[in-house]
C-alpha cells in the first residue's frame, strides 16, 4: 500500500517539476526576445545620429545614407509579438536586420574615405556605441537561441513531452539570419 502511495507521489512531483520547468523556459524565451528587442531599439536610436555625423562630411554619398535610413525604417516597422513568436515573424525580422547590417557596413566603409570624419569625436563615440550594441545584439540572440533550444528539447524529451503536450506548450523558432541575406564579402575601401 505504501509503495503505491510513494509511486503516485513521485509521479505527481515529476509532473509538477516538468510543468514548472516549461513555464520557466517559456518565460525565459520571452525575456530573451525582449532583450533582443531592447538592443535593436538601442541600435535604431544610434543610427540617425551616426547618419547625421557622416552627412556633414560625405554629402555626396547620399545613396548610401538613404539606404541605411530605409533599412532602419524597415527594421523598426518589423514587429515580433513576444507572446506569440512565429517562424514567419522571426524570418521577417532576420531579413530586415540583415539588410540593415549590410547598409551599416557600407556606411562605415564610406567613413573610411574621410580621415577627418574618422577622427571626429562624435563619430568615433557613435561607432564605438554601435559596435558595442552589435555585440549585445549577438549575445541576446545567442541567449534567446539557447533558451529556445532548452525549451524545444524539453518538449521533445520523454517523459516531459507528455506534460508539454497535455498543457499545449509550444516550441519556439530559433532566431537565424538568412544565409544569403548578409553580405559575407568584406566591404572594399578605396582611397
Amino acid at each position: 500500500m505504501y509503495w503505491i502511495i510513494g509511486i503516485i507521489a513521485v509521479v505527481v512531483l515529476l509532473f509538477i517539476y516538468f510543468y514548472n520547468n516549461f513555464v520557466k523556459l517559456t518565460q525565459r524565451a520571452k525575456e530573451a526576445w525582449a532583450d533582443i528587442d531592447v538592443q535593436l531599439k538601442r541600435r535604431y536610436d544610434l543610427i540617425p545620429n551616426l547618419i547625421e555625423t557622416v552627412k556633414g562630411y560625405a554629402a555626396h554619398e547620399r545613396e548610401t545614407l538613404e539606404s541605411v535610413t530605409e533599412a532602419r525604417t524597415t527594421a523598426t516597422q518589423t514587429h515580433v509579438d513576444p507572446s506569440n513568436v512565429t517562424p514567419e515573424q522571426i524570418s521577417a525580422m532576420a531579413g530586415a536586420e540583415s539588410a540593415l547590417t549590410g547598409a551599416l557596413g557600407r556606411l562605415i566603409a564610406i567613413a573610411e574615405n574621410y580621415p577627418d570624419l574618422k577622427a571626429n569625436e562624435n563619430f568615433v563615440e557613435l561607432q564605438r556605441e554601435l559596435s558595442d550594441t552589435e555585440n549585445k545584439i549577438q549575445a541576446a540572440r545567442r541567449f534567446y537561441n539557447s533558451t529556445v533550444q532548452a525549451l524545444n528539447v524539453a518538449l521533445q524529451s520523454f517523459p516531459s513531452n507528455l506534460v508539454g503536450k497535455m498543457f499545449n506548450f509550444k516550441s519556439e523558432p530559433y532566431f537565424e539570419l538568412e544565409a544569403n541575406s548578409v553580405e559575407r564579402e568584406p566591404v572594399k575601401v578605396s582611397f
